[in-house]
C-alpha cells in the first residue's frame, strides 16, 4: 500500500478555504460542526482501532476530515452524506488529496437513516462524528442494519456520550444506554475540546467505543418487543415498572405477573435494569396476558 503525502490531511485553513470555495456555512439545522485539527482525527483512528484490512463506513463526513484520516488506515471507506454541496464536493477532496487512495473510497448520497445496502465489502466498522441532533437514532439504524459492523466509534454530544455508555443504576442511565446494549459492550473512549471544530459548538463533545456482541442477546422476545418494554419504562422514570408498563401490559396487575415471572421487582424503576431483564420482561408479556384474561373471566362468573 502506498503511503499517504504528510500533508494529505486538512487543517483549519483548508478547511476554512474549502466552505468559502464550495459556498458552505454549517448549519445548526443538519448539526454541522468541522473538524479542523488533524491530530484530533488521527487520534480518532487510533481509538476506534482502525486496521488495515478494515471496510469502515462513516456517516456525516462533511468536508472530509476525518475521511483522510481513516483511508490513510483503513482497506476501504464509504462515506454516508445527506448534503447535496458536500456529497458533490468529497470525492474531488480525495482524489486531490489522496489520489493514490482515492479508488478505495466510496459515497453514499443519503440520509443515513434510509440506507439499507452499501457498495463493496460490507463493512466491519463505524467511525464518524455524527450530527449532534440525530446521533442516536443514526447509531443504531447502523447497527441494527450492518450487523457485520464489528467495532464502531462514534463522536457525539458530551452529554450523549455519558447517557450511551453509562450503566444500570446511573442517574442518566435510560433508552439509548439500554438499546445500545441490546447490539454491543458500550464504553466512553475519550473527550474531545471544542477547540478542534469549526464553528466551535457550545458543548463538549465525548467519545464512544461499542464492540459488538460476540453473540446476540439470548431471548425468545423479539427486539422490537424488547424495545416496546424499554420505552414503556422510561417513558415515566419517576413511576414504579408495575405502573409504567401499565399501559405496555394491558393493565398494572399484568405488568406485575410479567415483571415477578421475569424475576424483577414491581417497585423497581426502569434505570436499574440490564438489557436482559428488559428482554426478560417482554418474554412473560404474552403469558401474563393471558392470566389477566383467565382471572377477568372467573370475576366475571356469578
Amino acid at each position: 500500500m502506498t503511503s499517504p503525502t504528510p500533508d494529505a490531511l486538512l487543517g483549519p485553513a483548508d478547511i476554512r478555504e474549502l466552505a468559502d470555495v464550495l459556498g458552505v456555512r454549517p448549519t445548526k439545522q443538519r448539526g454541522q460542526n468541522f473538524v479542523i485539527d488533524a491530530n484530533t482525527v488521527r487520534r480518532i483512528v487510533r481509538t476506534a482501532q482502525v486496521r488495515p484490512d478494515d471496510v469502515v463506513v462513516e456517516v456525516g463526513p462533511g468536508l472530509g476530515s476525518l475521511t483522510l484520516a481513516l483511508l490513510e488506515v483503513a482497506d476501504r471507506v464509504t462515506a454516508v452524506e445527506i448534503d447535496d454541496v458536500l456529497a458533490g464536493a468529497l470525492p474531488a477532496t480525495i482524489a486531490a488529496r489522496m489520489p493514490e487512495r482515492a479508488e478505495r473510497f466510496a459515497l453514499v448520497h443519503s440520509d443515513a437513516m434510509q440506507v439499507r445496502e452499501l457498495p463493496g465489502p460490507a463493512p466491519t466498522a463505524l467511525v464518524a462524528n455524527l450530527p449532534y441532533n440525530v446521533a442516536v437514532p443514526v447509531l443504531l439504524h447502523m447497527l441494527d442494519t450492518f450487523p457485520t459492523i464489528e467495532r464502531t466509534l462514534v463522536m457525539v454530544q458530551a452529554e450523549v456520550a455519558d447517557r450511551l455508555a453509562a450503566p444500570p443504576g446511573s442517574k442518566v442511565y435510560g433508552v439509548p444506554s439500554v438499546k445500545a446494549n441490546w447490539y454491543a459492550d458500550v464504553k466512553r473512549a475519550g473527550s474531545i475540546g471544542r477547540n478542534v471544530f469549526w464553528p466551535a459548538p457550545n458543548v463538549d463533545s465525548g467519545l464512544v467505543a461499542l464492540t459488538r456482541r460476540a453473540e446476540p442477546l439470548k431471548t425468545t422476545a423479539t427486539k422490537r418487543e424488547v424495545f416496546a418494554v424499554v420505552d414503556a419504562a422510561f417513558a415515566q422514570r419517576r413511576k414504579t415498572l408495575r405502573a409504567a408498563l401499565a399501559g405496555w401490559a394491558g393493565s398494572a396487575a399484568a405488568a406485575e405477573v410479567a415483571l415477578v415471572a421475569a424475576g424483577v421487582s414491581p417497585q423497581a424503576r426502569g434505570e436499574s435494569l440490564t438489557v436482559e431483564e428488559f428482554a426478560r420482561i417482554a418474554e412473560n408479556k404474552a403469558e401474563s396476558k393471558g392470566e389477566d384474561k383467565a382471572e377477568n373471566k372467573e370475576s366475571s362468573q356469578p
